[in-house]
């Protein structure tokens, strides 16, 4: 859902008196689970009384946040925000304790210091999350997991049935510019460097001569033809959304007619009985270049004030009946296998393909571009680098 900025340095005093406190753990002079410093957890004490998350929209919601306040003892006090760079500029202040991250975010809170491995034996919900979920670049870093997989989905292409005919079965109909330009200043595109990707999928299908293996991982030439394609998008884009109401809007007024969504948008417009489809949630298909996704992560802040309500939220948002609740909720396939049998609806995780590893392989997740792209040379675009070449896509 989902999604971005630059952050403030962190507070040097925070990490200092963080030293401090983890000398003092050694030393014997304190207990791991009276520790204010997350990453010392070795097992769960009691709570703190509260805890204070950053999450997406729909991600902490009072079905399944006042059983966990009346089990626990914890109040949860939840600051939502918008995209995944307002995530890391919020947890860069030091004032929350967790947030549940997509991947485009996961890699720049590790590399900021803004976050603390997790001992996952001190989460026995983590056990059953589906495997494919477990131990990938967007939530595990040196070797150590850095979060709890929350759950997934793929961005959706979305239209309006009365006005685009056939069915597309290919993003061709937003980026072929002869063919997006049948719906010109109708096309709905997501507001944020990520979207760079979708454009370096589209031409991994369509222009494999370039040989991208991987649409966050984009040399300069293909990074150069991605943003070449999207820049011709441009003329035919009517808006670029990041407020997911303000999308709703859009496609009920008619002001757009296809689009790149969520499945939040997709079933608020059906609920409201708008004409419109979309793939994969409501066909069962993927475009035939694939999509682009998110797996969002649960993660701990490493100045966490309140770790031992951060571990009891983490285990608890992944238990079967938490996690089944937030994923139809919400609209995603649930990160825990045995969320399925807590659904209200029997149908699903058929329908969301929550255990279709083969459909999830289709999926690029979100992730955060880095200038090495694993073969040891920096000729990759970095984040930075995206933010840049944004800027002169929407000009």
């Amino acid at each position: 859902m989902r999604v971005e900025r630059s952050a403030p340095a962190g507070m040097a005093w925070l990490l200092i008196a963080g030293l401090a406190v983890f000398m003092l753990v050694m030393a014997g002079c304190g207990s791991s689970s009276d520790s204010s410093s997350s990453d010392e957890l070795t097992e769960v004490g009691a709570g703190e009384g509260q805890l204070n998350l950053i999450a997406w929209a729909g991600y902490v919601e009072p079905q399944w946040t006042k059983p966990f306040e009346q089990q626990t003892g914890c109040k949860v006090n939840a600051k939502v925000a918008g995209t995944s760079d307002e995530m890391v500029q919020l947890m860069r202040s030091g004032q929350y304790d967790g947030v549940s991250a997509s991947g485009n975010a996961t890699a720049r809170l590790f590399e900021g210091g803004d976050v603390a491995p997790v001992n996952v034996d001190l989460i026995p919900n983590y056990e059953t999350v589906f495997d494919d979920l477990k131990d990938q670049p967007y939530n595990t870093f040196d070797d150590k997991p850095y979060g709890i997989p929350h759950g997934r989905g793929a961005n959706l292409l979305m239209w309006n049935k009365n006005d685009v005919t056939p069915a597309p079965d290919s993003w061709d109909v937003m980026l072929d510019p002869e063919k997006a330009a049948a719906y010109k200043g109708k096309i709905s595109a997501y507001d944020d460097p990520i979207y760079i990707a979708d454009a370096g999928m589209y031409l991994k299908f369509h222009q494999p001569d370039l040989g991208i293996e991987d649409p966050y991982e984009l040399n300069d030439e293909q990074f150069n033809a991605a943003v070449d394609l999207l820049k011709q998008q441009r003329q035919n884009v009517g808006e670029y959304w990041s407020d997911a109401a303000k999308q709703i809007a859009s496609f009920t007024n008619e002001n757009s007619t296809v689009g790149t969504t969520w499945q939040y948008q997709y079933f608020a417009l059906t609920g409201d009985n708008q004409p419109m489809s979309a793939s994969p949630a409501s066909q069962g298909f993927l475009p035939k270049e694939g999509a682009t996704g998110w797996s969002d992560t649960w993660m701990i802040s490493n100045v966490a004030e309140h770790p031992n309500c951060m571990y009891k939220w983490m285990d608890w948002i992944v238990s079967p009946k938490a996690n089944a609740q937030v994923a139809e909720y919400f609209g995603e396939a649930p990160a825990q296998s045995k969320a399925c049998d807590f659904t209200t609806d029997a149908d699903f995780c058929d329908k969301y393909h929550a255990a279709d590893e083969e459909f999830w392989k289709r999926v690029y997740y979100w992730k955060t571009p880095v200038a090495d792209c694993g073969d040891g040379n920096s000729d990759c675009k970095d984040y930075n680098d995206w933010v840049q070449a944004w800027t002169t896509v929407k000009g």
